[in-house]
């Protein structure tokens, strides 16, 4: 496995308003994408730019979010994920499989509109590791 570019930083949130303040006021960031819905994954999302990343914060979206129980554990929200980009969605996840790694669901669309899948945090060192395929134009 070749590491890619580092796309994003996931962190949970129990209010994406709350979070963005915080991003805006104390952290001084500037570029703040309006919030979306992503019902298939139970989540809304805000991207944070920063100078060499992003930082994905996602709240809950309904009951059946597996965000809730992140958040149940970490109330005040956190570091969720890491995400790296690859070249080839199904490459990377064919290598991770032959490496024993545990893959949590197979390929779908993430909030960026290109393919995802995660690595489960115990076969990376801890971390819930999102894999990406690059988005078109980078």
């Amino acid at each position: 496995m070749n590491l890619g570019r580092l796309n994003h930083i996931g962190v949970a949130t129990p209010s994406i308003d709350t979070s963005v303040a915080h991003w805006r006021d104390v952290m001084g960031a500037t570029r703040i994408h309006d919030p979306f819905d992503l019902p298939a994954q139970g989540v809304r999302v805000c991207f944070v730019d920063t100078p060499n990343t992003q930082i994905e914060l996602i709240e809950p979206l309904g009951a059946g979010s597996p965000i809730h129980g992140f958040l149940a554990k970490n109330p005040l929200g956190g570091q969720h994920h890491v995400c790296f980009e690859v070249p080839d969605i199904h490459a990377a996840k064919a290598e991770f499989e032959a490496m024993g790694k545990k893959i949590l669901g197979e390929p779908r669309i993430g909030a960026h509109g290109t393919l995802i899948f995660f690595v489960h945090p115990k076969d990376m060192g801890g971390m819930l590791t999102e894999i990406m395929e690059v988005p078109t134009g980078h």
